[in-house]
């Protein structure tokens, strides 16, 4: 049908079959989750019916009036937010509760998008590297006040964008050697992480003093960064004690293992390590997981879904399912950097990289290779807040992908 030439089947069968594949898998956990699941995917289905249809400007006109409610409602959840596993992100409405930082993504994407599309945008320009870094910040700020580590770091995606419209890629080194410090000084006392740090910079310099402009600026730049890197060596363990208990624990376990906080801030991870490697080559069955069919890992349904898929379905369907993640995100990126449109292009980069960053940190988070930190698996975990807000950028993208394809210029 002529209607239909321009919308890419391949990324939205992709969608399709991730989302059916995580309802009957939460549909295992709990029969009545994944009836709800399924509604809400309906609900998904018929609002990006609406998207579909609805004016080929529509996101880019309204860009800044959603990024501006977005963050209203963040802001709404201090004085009328609801706790909730003890985060006060959500807003409950009777039986149903909304987190209001998916929709923020959105906003953001759209913002983000809108600004850069302008006739005066240049990651050269001071002005447009503030503005874009204040677009993103100002969300990120007020997530990490709520506070919600988990979502802040999903915020960092939207840097990966930046950077293929021009951002510097030295601010990404910099940003991976404070993390690195960081993480070493947790586990290793920081005058030594301080002395590597100096032998290092000492090594950069033998081997790069002659091709470096040695005037005022350069001499101070260098040092600061040695003291920057020095400060947070000494501030890492301080800064741990300063953090309540349980997301201490949260890091220490990548350090000491699950086993030595099997009762606390490990359990989650212990059991998700059983239920997976219990799993096999093949997995043990649909609904045939005692790990899953006991409930013995909490928030099975949501955040450590995929120790599901790991013991019912083994490493084949594990394997399966991270491959049709990585060719959907793969299609996601890919369809973005051929649009006509430098809108298109970036809001379909702010999809994939935020996709990208849940899926990544997700998976690894259920494996033990990051701290537990409460980010949703999209498409997967159970949540009706979650899988509408990841729809809406879904369809909004394939919107823009479909009047791409259908534009004469």
């Amino acid at each position: 049908m002529r209607w239909t030439e321009g919308i890419d089947r391949f990324g939205l069968g992709l969608y399709f079959i991730i989302c059916l594949f995580a309802i009957a898998n939460i549909y295992s956990v709990d029969e009545g989750l994944g009836k709800k699941q399924l509604i809400f995917f309906v609900i998904s289905c018929v609002v990006g019916l609406f998207i579909f249809v609805s004016r080929s400007k529509l996101f880019e006109n309204m860009a800044g009036i959603i990024y501006i409610v977005g963050l209203l409602l963040l802001i709404g959840l201090f004085p009328f937010g609801t706790e909730i596993l003890g985060q006060k992100n959500w807003y409950r409405f009777g039986s149903f509760t909304m987190q209001p930082v998916e929709f923020a993504k959105i906003g953001t994407a759209l913002m983000l998008s809108n600004y850069v599309a302008g006739p005066d945008f240049n990651l050269q320009n001071r002005k447009s590297l503030y503005t874009v870094l204040a677009i993103v910040g100002i969300p990120a700020v007020v997530v990490l006040a709520i506070p919600d580590v988990g979502s802040v770091l999903v915020f960092t995606a939207f840097f990966i964008v930046l950077f293929r419209e021009g951002l510097n890629g030295w601010l990404f080194g910099v940003g991976l050697i404070l993390a690195t410090v960081f993480l070493v000084s947790i586990a290793v006392d920081p005058l030594y992480v301080i002395l590597c740090v100096l032998i290092l910079a000492g090594l950069f310099l033998l081997f790069n003093y002659r091709t470096i402009s040695w005037n005022i600026f350069s001499i101070s730049s260098f040092i600061g960064v040695i003291a920057l890197l020095s400060g947070i060596a000494f501030a890492t363990p301080k800064i741990l004690e300063k953090l309540p208990k349980h997301q201490r624990e949260r890091i220490e376990v990548l350090y000491k293992g699950e086993k030595a906080f099997r009762d606390t801030s490990g359990y989650n991870l212990l059991y998700s390590k059983t239920a997976i490697g219990s799993g096999g080559f093949t997995g043990k069955g649909y609904q045939q997981g005692s790990v899953t069919q006991g409930k013995f890992v909490p928030e099975q349904e949501t955040d450590y879904i995929f120790c599901t898929v790991g013991e019912e379905w083994g490493f084949l369907g594990s394997s399966l399912l991270i491959l049709a993640y990585t060719l959907y995100i793969g299609r996601v990126l890919y369809l973005a950097e051929n649009q006509k449109s430098t809108f298109n292009r970036v809001f379909g980069y702010c999809l994939g990289s935020i996709l990208l960053m849940h899926f990544t940190i997700n998976i690894g988070m259920v494996m033990g290779l990051f701290p537990t930190v409460g980010i949703p698996l999209p498409y997967f975990s159970y949540g009706g807040s979650s899988l509408l807000a990841f729809s809406i950028m879904t369809f909004i993208f394939f919107k823009l992908n479909y009047i791409d394809k259908n534009s004469l210029v």
